[in-house]
Order: C-alpha cells, then sequence, then structure tokens
C-alpha cells in the first residue's frame, strides 16, 4: 500500500480505512473490454508489462525493488499485469507471482506458452497439447496462484495445428485452470482457425506509433470477432520516450535490442526526426514523447490496451497520465499524417 503516516489517535483499522481511501482516489482509472460476450474482460486502459523486469534488457534491476514497482502499480489502480514463462526464463514469473499474492483476485493476471525451455534457454517452439499442459502447471506453481485469468500461446508453432492448440486451452478452461484464451504475433488465418474453436479475448502483437504493421489486417481481424488487442512495446522498446540515442550501449549478451535492426547507431540517427515530430507535438501541450505515443494508441481502437513496461515508479505514473490525454479528431488526423510522411529506418525485428 501508499506509505502514509499514521495520525496521532488513529487506530490501525481507522488507518487502514485511510489507506484505502487514498488507493480510491488513486485507482481510478480508466477501463477497456477485451473480447465479447462471456469471453470478454474488463481491464485498466494501461497494463503493466513485466518482462523487462528480469529478462532481455542491459540492466536488470534487484528483485525488491522490482516487487515495489509491482504493488505501487496496483496502489495506483492498475489490474493488468502481463508475463510469461519464457521471460529469464522462469524468473518473471516467479517475481510476478511473489509481487501479488496480497491482491490475486483483484487483477487480470496473463502468461504464456509457447516454447521448449533446456538449460535455461529458449530452443525452439513448442505447444503440443502435452507441452501446453504441463507448463500451465508450471507456472500456475511460480505465479502462486491456482488460475491464469489471460493465456496466450506465444507465437505460432508451425508443428501443432492451432486448432489443437485452441482445444487444449479450451480444455483447461473447463478445468478452471485457465479463464481465458489470447494468441501473440498470429495471423488472420490462425486467428480465425483458433477462435472457431475456442473464442480468443485477446490477440497480442507489437504496436506502436513506428511499428504499424498490425494496421495492415489484423485489426481489422480482431474488430470483425470482437478480439481484444494488447499492444507490446507500445514505446517501442523505450525509443519513443527519447531516452535512447546515437550512443546508447546494449548488453549483446542480454538485451535483444542489440539485434534489432531499428536499434544500431545509424537507424536511431536517421529516424530522430520522428523522434523530434513527437517531442514537438507534446512540448504545446505538455506532454512527453512516450505519453503522446501512448495516448495516440489509445485513441485508434477503444479495444486497444498497451502494456508498457518500466522498471522505474517516475516512469509508470508517467506512462498512466497519458490515459488522460484525448487527442480531438483533427489533431490526430494531422499529427497521424505528418508522422506518416517520415521514412521509417530498420524493420522492427
Amino acid at each position: 500500500m501508499i506509505a502514509v503516516p499514521t495520525l496521532g489517535g488513529l487506530g490501525e483499522k481507522d488507518q487502514s480505512k485511510i489507506d484505502n481511501s487514498i488507493r480510491t482516489v488513486m485507482g481510478n482509472i480508466k477501463k477497456r473490454t477485451l473480447g465479447s460476450g462471456k469471453h470478454a474482460i474488463q481491464v485498466t486502459a494501461l497494463g503493466l508489462g513485466c518482462m523487462g523486469m528480469s529478462w532481455h534488457r542491459t540492466f536488470i534491476p534487484d528483485r525488491q525493488p522490482m516487487i515495489a514497482l509491482i504493488r505501487k502499480a496496483y496502489d495506483m489502480g492498475v489490474n493488468f499485469f502481463d508475463t510469461a514463462e519464457a521471460y529469464g526464463p522462469w524468473r518473471n514469473e516467479e517475481l510476478v507471482g511473489e509481487a501479488i499474492q496480497s491482491f490475486r483476485k483483484n487483477i487480470i493476471l496473463c502468461s504464456k506458452f509457447g516454447f521448449n525451455i533446456q538449460n535455461g534457454q529458449l530452443s525452439g517452439l513448442n505447444s503440443s497439447p502435452t507441452h501446453i499442459r504441463e507448463v500451465v502447471e508450471q507456472s500456475l506453481k511460480r505465479l502462486k496462484t491456482d488460475y491464469i485469468d489471460l493465456l496466450y500461446q506465444h507465437r505460432i508453432d508451425p508443428n501443432v495445428p492451432i486448432e489443437d492448440v485452441a482445444g487444449t486451452v479450451k480444455d483447461l478452461i473447463k478445468e478452471g485452470k485457465v479463464l481465458h484464451f489470447g494468441l501473440s504475433e498470429a495471423d488472420p488465418a490462425n486467428i480465425r482457425k483458433a477462435h472457431a474453436v475456442q473464442p480468443v479475448t485477446a490477440l497480442q502483437t507489437e504496436y506502436s506509433i513506428i511499428s504499424r504493421d498490425a494496421e495492415r489486417d489484423i485489426l481489422d481481424t480482431c474488430e470483425q470477432l470482437g478480439i481484444g488487442f494488447v499492444a507490446y512495446s507500445p514505446i517501442a522498446r523505450a525509443l519513443l520516450s527519447g531516452y535512447i540515442n546515437p550512443l546508447t550501449k546494449f548488453d549483446p549478451d542480454n538485451d535483444n535490442r542489440d539485434t534489432l535492426p531499428r536499434y544500431t547507431p545509424e537507424a536511431i540517427t536517421a529516424n530522430w526526426p520522428f523522434i523530434e515530430a513527437i517531442q514537438d507535438f507534446g512540448n504545446s501541450r505538455g506532454l512527453t514523447a512516450t505519453q503522446v505515443s501512448l495516448a495516440w494508441l489509445l485513441a485508434q481502437k477503444p479495444w486497444i490496451v498497451p502494456i508498457p513496461g518500466t522498471t522505474k515508479q517516475a516512469h509508470l505514473q508517467e506512462n498512466l497520465w497519458a490515459i488522460d490525454y484525448e487527442f480531438t479528431p483533427d489533431e490526430l488526423k494531422v499529427f497521424t499524417d505528418t508522422i506518416g510522411k517520415i521514412r521509417i529506418v530498420g524493420a522492427r525485428n
């Protein structure tokens, strides 16, 4: 909970009421719905991506500050938390599981399956029904829970029919170990085939103001089927924040950005006019580049939910304030047209 000095003469019950009241005020975050009908879930307009707290970043913080950050996010009203067995591997689920114990029943907890993991390393895809069940059982233990609210297939496995994957998750839902089914980085054909077996609540795919591949046909597919969209890397792995520059060094042993074409010094330099355009828009409106980027995503569809990751409380607050900004139709069109004319250098992956 938020640290509040105890007022003289107040007992523990009175202090608890004050703490709860503060959380109610701070926790009044706008909500969005992912999915439709009985397969829908209501989540905060921004979730918290927890991957970078344990994996794929040059600097991995100490465990306790990250537990505190997850709890702070909950205190500030966030109810949507994203992890996966692959993150670490395993370490991130363990971290999240410890952090959420006191409020587990009040949140939407997401995890993923889909990889072989040997000697602590990812070693190819595996979405066989037997493996899915094994992963879920282990994830439940690491997360210290008896159900996962939203379970994603992390990547499509070409060796396993998507109908078999969806059927296995459907059985897990019947057993109460999973509540909702999701896909990640799936194409329209697989989305439709999976959805016919077990309705898909959400598709998670990279989407940001600089990575707009999802606009080609994925968003239309989701809208037609009533599937929510969860945008990962909505700040393009910090690129859109303006904090990354051509001199930024990524640890080649730990940070996946070191392998991505858009994060070379040359690409960052070439793309700097894009960052400046975002900063220019935000400067006159009292917004940071990060907030502009998140607000732009939220303005695209009412069923899109970004899950920015962070390891810093200041950035957590910065991200959440983006929810309050609403583009007017005219400024959204002008801004989108402006950035759409800027050539982007380097593929996203």
